[in-house]
């Protein structure tokens, strides 16, 4: 019978002289000086005027409640038109029933 030869594991060998060779060098570290960041911009103040003038008293009643006179011409055309329509279809409905 064959003798049974159990697989010794080996010693570490010592690094061999070319892979000795093959470290490198460090390398340099170089610095570079970069110019400082932007501060924010500077803040523009716009110059109020000396003695504001308070509106007159028609015009700060007309802009608080903002209806103008267009407003109210449009609104009474729409309700004229909107009768109107009631009425024409009233009617219609008047000259089905007939026939």
């Amino acid at each position: 019978m064959a003798e049974n030869t159990p697989n010794t594991p080996e010693a570490p060998a010592p690094p061999k002289p070319a892979e000795a060779a093959k470290v490198q060098p460090k390398k340099e570290t170089v610095r570079i000086s970069l110019p400082p960041k932007p501060t924010a911009a500077p803040t523009i103040k716009i110059p109020t005027p000396a003695a504001p003038r308070a509106p007159s008293r028609r015009a700060a009643a007309s802009s608080a409640t903002g209806i103008t006179m267009l407003d109210n011409g449009l609104a009474v055309a729409a309700a004229v038109l909107g009768l109107a329509a009631l009425v024409s279809v009233f009617l219609l409905l008047r000259m089905l029933q007939f026939q």
